[in-house]
């Protein structure tokens, strides 16, 4: 007998990342029920998912007890608030990610995970959504390039000045660069470095391209250091419209045996299209075609709603990766 679907709905359409968070889990075999989101966004989203129903408000997808997974990715400011009345009303939540614009929300959804026991995953695309970088997962964790020292991610981000909401400008409203951006950057620090304990020692925010939009933050920094290693993080929303893609974002582990370099998005030219991986061990260095490894995530993150388990990764590590990143961005601040 085949097992049923798991069923869920989506809770906002404020990022555009929330079509790949539907398509990732349908792809998987999940069915979308029902939807609701920003106005400007309904009618779209409901032409590519023909069969969901497009919902009335949101209180006609926390209440659906057929429903037992929701995506949320409302505005940041009010993600955490929906993901918190999720957990609540019976269901595992997949957020986008910033999941909390401040330290106090993410503490509350941390609380309430812990509480309802419901599974919590965050969608940090850049790992998650990324075949090279699981593969570069995979190789140092069989001990391609020796013990991991550093990781050092690049975030530069195409801005789209036109597209982006009033929120968007506002930090306070959308995390900052480091709160929202930067979440990728730390949890790929502590994947790859297997770090439990971290703290941020540095970090900057800065806008030096966009004076109109005074608080608006266009380039951010930061440096971590853990008990199994360090990490650099640097963010931008400079990308120029050459490139042809929206940032060429890239990852680098250093170890002690090798290094890794991962081009996630765009090899700048050369190679065609991403999922480049470059390893330099004793022996060579060698360039690896990932295109073609499977994504898995969105199969584990089901499997765990329906087993109760944590095979997409643990929810307290993506905690703690939004909370570095919030961390850093609290620390630009002050600084």
């Amino acid at each position: 007998m085949t097992a049923q679907p798991v069923r869920f709905g989506v809770l906002g359409l404020a990022h555009l990342h929330v079509f790949g968070m539907t398509a990732l889990l349908r792809e998987a075999g999940a069915e979308l029920v029902s939807f609701h989101g920003e106005p400007e966004a309904m009618a779209g989203f409901g032409r590519l998912h023909p069969g969901a129903r497009a919902a009335a408000d949101a209180r006609a997808i926390l209440e659906d007890p057929s429903l037992q997974l929701v995506v949320c990715a409302e505005p940041p400011e009010r993600r955490a608030a929906a993901g918190v009345l999720a957990m609540r009303h019976g269901k595992d939540l997949f957020v986008d990610k910033p999941a909390a614009v401040t330290l106090e929300e993410l503490a509350e959804l941390r609380r309430v995970r812990e509480e309802t026991g419901r599974r919590l995953a965050i969608f940090f695309s850049e790992r998650l959504a990324s075949r090279a970088t699981e593969r570069a997962l995979a190789l140092v964790r069989a001990g391609a390039i020796g013990r991991v020292v550093e990781t050092l991610a690049l975030g530069p981000h195409q801005l789209g000045l036109a597209k982006r909401p009033a929120w968007f400008f506002d930090p306070v409203r959308s995390g900052g660069i480091l709160g929202d951006l930067a979440g990728h950057a730390m949890d790929q620090f502590l994947v790859f470095t297997g770090s439990r304990e971290a703290r941020v020692v540095a970090a900057r925010v800065e806008n030096r391209a966009h004076p109109e939009h005074p608080g608006f933050e266009d380039y951010g920094h930061a440096l971590v250091r853990g008990d199994g290693g360090t990490a650099y993080a640097r963010v931008d929303w400079y990308t120029p419209d050459g490139l042809g893609t929206w940032g060429d974002v890239r990852l680098f582990v250093l170890g002690t045996e090798g290094q890794l370099e991962v081009r996630k998005n765009v090899d700048p030219a050369a190679r065609p299209g991403g999922d480049h991986l470059v390893l330099v061990d004793a022996r060579e260095t060698r360039h690896v075609d990932c295109r073609r490894d499977p994504l898995l995530f969105g199969q584990r993150l089901l499997s765990d709603v329906l087993a109760r388990t944590e095979t997409a990764g643990p929810a307290s590590l993506a905690l703690r990766a939004q909370e570095l990143a919030l961390e850093a961005q609290a620390l630009a601040r002050a600084g």
